[in-house]
């Protein structure tokens, strides 16, 4: 569902940090902002890639589909990212999906011709962008790597404790983090099958390393969880 007269705030994004004033306005007039319900896709394959997209409330998963079908997360997004940006270095159709994961999401979406007609005119927002580009490079590689290296096991505690690290807060010697993510989502994300998850989620547990639930879960002692 498309809002109109939003209220949003680009200058909330680290990404357009170094707008002025007046680049700010020109992207707010351009820029349309919309609420879509949990499962709703963004975008699917082979649509025209001629927008970029930035996550203002919610989460999204961005991921494909294996030639047998099988859902391949590549990343969970949340408030303030950026998405769809290949478009800007020269995609044509799209190779993933981007798909709602919470009630209400809110996203903003802006035409790549506007968004490279002020990189051109602001060498900080390239430098962000191509920072950005640069960081999710080097963790699609690191994962690609755990996918090669690590075992199962491996690879789903790596996953709890990197969630926790990036979106987790502190409750004494221990460290809770929230999400929207289903056992099934957890195994597409690390290469794994949804029985494994629930394998070594519930020794975890057993093992009063974690606890958790259907939307959170508690990390007893990150130095112990190995």
């Amino acid at each position: 569902m498309k809002v109109k007269n939003s209220t949003f705030i680009l200058e909330h994004f680290p990404i357009f940090s170094g707008l002025n004033e007046v680049e700010l306005d020109l992207l707010q007039n351009v820029a349309e902002k919309f609420v879509v319900p949990k499962y709703s896709f963004i975008y699917l394959p082979d649509e025209t890639s001629n927008h970029i997209f930035f996550l203002s409330k919610g989460s999204i998963k961005i991921g494909t589909h294996s030639t047998d079908g099988k859902e391949v997360i590549k990343a969970v997004l949340h408030p303030l990212a950026m998405f769809g940006e290949l478009a800007i270095i020269g995609e044509k159709t799209r190779q993933d999906f981007a798909q709602a994961m919470n009630n209400e999401v809110h996203y903003l979406s802006l035409k790549v011709s506007d968004f490279k007609r002020l990189m051109q005119s602001n060498f900080e927002l390239c430098s962000h962008v191509l920072s950005m580009m640069g960081s999710r490079l080097m963790k699609a590689e690191n994962r690609l790597e755990g996918l090669i290296f690590k075992d199962a096991r491996t690879r789903i505690v790596d996953f709890i404790k990197e969630y926790a690290e990036a979106r987790g807060r502190q409750v004494g010697y221990e460290r809770l983090f929230k999400h929207s993510l289903t056992q099934q989502d957890i195994a597409n994300l690390t290469g794994t099958s949804r029985q494994t998850v629930t394998s070594v989620l519930n020794e975890l547990r057993k093992s009063n390393l974690i606890y958790f639930n259907r939307n959170s879960i508690l990390i007893r002692d990150m130095a112990k969880l190995a």
